[in-house]
């Protein structure tokens, strides 16, 4: 990593110091970028990687990246690109609250699931089972592998070259044998240290975005409906409190409501038990973030079960709903299919994959090849993957 914290210090900021807490990330005492670059007189550094990120290819992609329901199915079902956009708002709350930088808070969220495959988790699950001999596959180290190489925009380096900071937020998970490769950002895991203040925010933030609005998805699919939802604690509380206040409104605008104010409870919550947290910690400097043995970012005890009531709910009732599992059962047998063909004859894709795959081939048991064949069917979006699987295997289509 190069250093870049001293040319920094002089970078005409947004935030003052008084506006940061002492303990929140801030660009002028970065760890920096792998990459020097000149700096820009009315931007900080974090706020130049949200912008990088809103300008990437992979952004863009996640419009037509499924979320929990494939891309087709309809027009008002969440994709990767509005979940992320949720995250970002979320997370920029909450960091205004706890006085943490709102710039990089909202950059990890916006770039946490640019790695993400299409058709969701079937999707990287099935890469994941074709990468077995080749390091496997993991959504959160490709996010890392898209803004550290794969986006090609600049003329003195591949990727974004983000800040450490960002980084290190978009790589939430990592195994130990991951980290040992990873250089600088991998040696939180081996240290078992923890990210700056607006990581841990960001993690939350799509935890929260992600529950209530596939609970949205799911009502609007028919796939769950409000019945069964009132076993649920943290949804029966709003939904008895929205039909004492407005008896008049029907269920689809009841249910607006009570997830509104879901979001609103959750958001509270983190943000009263952390700063609670962090002043019985006597948290100083974001060195005391990094050396506590566990986040300070989460919420009560309370709030935990309840959203974990939820959380279950959703798994038991959404996630492995008969429509839903077949809808992912096709979705995996199209990743299998187009990575069988991409590795066993990489002319079938573009030429710039072609030369990526053939220089893998190097690599010890073709690695390399897989790498490339991984990263292409990563980058796609649901229906590019559907057509590409129709013009590969429908005789029809050529």
């Amino acid at each position: 990593m190069i250093m870049t914290t001293a040319t920094l210090s002089n970078h005409a900021r947004t935030y003052s110091s008084n506006e940061l807490a002492p303990y929140a990330a801030n660009s002028s005492r970065s760890i920096g970028r792998q990459y020097p670059e000149a700096l820009v007189n009315y931007r900080t550094e974090f706020q130049r990687d949200r912008e990088r990120i809103i300008h990437s290819t992979a952004f863009r992609r996640l419009e037509y990246k499924t979320q929990v329901f494939v891309n087709h199915e309809g027009d008002l079902f969440r994709t990767r690109l509005t979940h992320s956009i949720e995250v970002a708002q979320i997370a920029r709350a909450i960091a205004r609250a706890l006085k943490l930088n709102e710039d990089l808070s909202e950059a990890i969220a916006l770039a946490h699931d640019l790695g993400h495959t299409p058709f969701g988790h079937a999707g990287q699950d099935a890469l994941n089972e074709c990468m077995q001999d080749h390091g496997g596959f993991e959504h959160n180290l490709q996010s890392l592998r898209v803004v550290d190489k794969l986006e090609l925009k600049y003329p003195d380096f591949a990727g974004l070259n983000l800040m450490y900071e960002t980084r290190e937020g978009i790589l939430k998970h990592c195994s130990r044998k991951n980290a040992e490769h990873l250089g600088e950002l991998g040696q939180r895991f081996l240290q078992r240290k923890q990210p700056c203040l607006e990581a841990q925010l960001a993690n939350i933030a799509d935890e929260i975005a992600y529950n209530n609005h596939d609970l949205d998805d799911g009502l609007r699919a028919e796939l769950i409906n409000v019945e069964q939802l009132r076993d649920v604690a943290l949804f029966n509380s709003k939904f008895e409190d929205v039909n004492k206040k407005y008896p008049q409104l029907n269920n689809r605008r009841k249910v607006y409501e009570c997830i509104r104010s879901i979001i609103n409870e959750l958001v509270s919550d983190l943000v009263s038990y952390s700063s609670k947290t962090i002043r019985q910690k006597q948290t100083k400097t974001i060195d005391d973030v990094r050396n506590e043995n566990k986040p300070l970012i989460q919420f009560s005890d309370s709030m935990y079960i309840k959203n974990r009531e939820l959380k279950s709910f959703l798994n038991k009732n959404l996630y492995q709903h008969y429509k839903v599992h077949r809808m992912s059962q096709k979705a995996k047998k199209i990743i299998l299919d187009l990575y069988e063909a991409f590795y066993n004859d990489v002319k079938l894709m573009p030429d710039e994959y072609q030369q990526y795959a053939n220089t893998g081939l190097k690599e010890k048991g073709n690695k390399g090849k897989a790498r490339a064949v991984a990263d292409y069917i990563a980058g796609m979006t649901d229906r590019y993957a559907i057509v590409e699987h129709e013009r590969i295997f429908n005789a029809k289509s050529i």
